[in-house]
């Protein structure tokens, strides 16, 4: 394994973001709206994808993670900011030219009960793709194709002709995927893929994709905020905090070596079944609400929460990078972290 975490021998991103921003508009008026504001969702995030290797995202509700996953697939208009997928800036392109990289770049939704057309049979939702991409499977052949599909998720290829509510909602997230991987992208965006199942269920449709991805070669960004779940189907992890990266590094650098604060606090707050373990720990209690996107605090954004802050951290905005303590070492605290004050620090029973 290379040294950023990646199962990828080949060392070229396949995806590059680069100070990525989504701000929306708070308006006032009814006739004549005025700007008065806006709500900074994302405020110049930073990462790379390599092929074949599964960047987790993690971070309470609301820090952001989902429109990033919008705007990777243009879902949303980036505000500002760079999405290049093998050398090309996809935040630039329209019509075609976007239709031909999204046939590359597929997405898996959240909640299986809403993302799927009730009205439509399942042969007839996974087909969909094949409607706006011919090329990918002749007409005569797509019954066939559906039925591989629905195979290779563990579905009964007789299923093609009935409806999502005979299904649950497991069976619903397989033929989610089954969508997904249609069209034979390289990369799939997975938005909380298994949020909205019950605990079993969701350790089945991830093995289901951890298997998919050794068969197909596919790239994840796997959006989540079950810090296990994501330890688990993760090469790397990128936390986030109100619109911003605040650390990332590979699954072993952030579950058991972080140096960002509010990545010590979210793995202090993950259960621990074993009572020895328990006992060894120190939990970290935040203090205060997170702040509103649409008034973020200057500086450091986590600065209102921390137990470290000082002044700098309120008039200067940390970069998210590896701390100067740590870079002429090979210690596992030697990952980019985005805090003045950043280092090292066990988490007892965190894996």
């Amino acid at each position: 394994m290379a040294e950023t975490g990646t199962k990828s021998t080949d060392r070229e991103p396949i995806l590059q973001v680069r100070n990525l921003v989504k701000h929306f508009p708070l308006t006032q008026g009814v006739l004549f709206k005025k700007q008065v504001g806006a709500v900074k969702a994302v405020d110049g995030v930073s990462f790379d994808l390599y092929r074949g290797e599964t960047l987790g995202i993690v971070g309470e509700s609301g820090c952001g993670k989902s429109t990033v996953a919008k705007l990777l697939m243009n879902l949303e208009r980036a505000t500002a900011g760079e999405v290049f997928y093998k050398g090309e800036d996809i935040t630039k392109l329209t019509g075609r030219a976007l239709k031909a990289v999204r046939r590359n770049i597929q997405m898996v939704f959240q909640d299986p009960y809403t993302s799927l057309n009730p009205r439509m049979t399942v042969g007839d939702i996974i087909g969909e793709p094949f409607d706006i991409h011919p090329e990918v499977a002749p007409k005569g052949d797509r019954r066939r194709k559906v039925q591989e599909l629905l195979d290779v998720v563990g579905l009964n290829p007789e299923y093609v002709n009935r409806y999502p509510h005979q299904f649950s909602g497991g069976q619903r997230q397989r033929i989610g995927i089954a969508r997904g991987l249609a069209l034979n992208p390289e990369i799939i965006i997975c938005d909380e893929p298994v949020s909205a199942l019950d605990v079993s269920v969701q350790a089945q449709v991830v093995n289901l994709m951890e298997r998919l991805q050794d068969q197909y070669d596919l790239s994840y960004l796997f959006i989540a905020h079950d810090l296990s779940i994501v330890r688990h189907i993760s090469d790397r992890v990128g936390v986030m905090y109100l619109g911003q990266m605040a650390e990332i590094g590979t699954d072993e650098q952030i579950y058991e070596h972080p140096t960002h604060p509010y990545t010590q606090a979210l793995l202090s707050a993950v259960p621990v079944p074993d009572p020895d373990a328990r006992e060894g720990r120190e939990r970290i209690i935040l203090t205060g609400d997170v702040p509103s996107p649409a008034n973020p605090p200057s500086g450091c954004r986590f600065r209102t929460r921390c137990w470290k802050a000082q002044d700098k951290c309120a008039e200067e905005a940390p970069l998210l990078a590896v701390p100067e303590r740590f870079t002429a070492t090979d210690s596992p605290a030697s990952h980019p972290s985005a805090c003045h004050f950043a280092e090292e620090k066990d988490v007892v029973g965190a894996a």
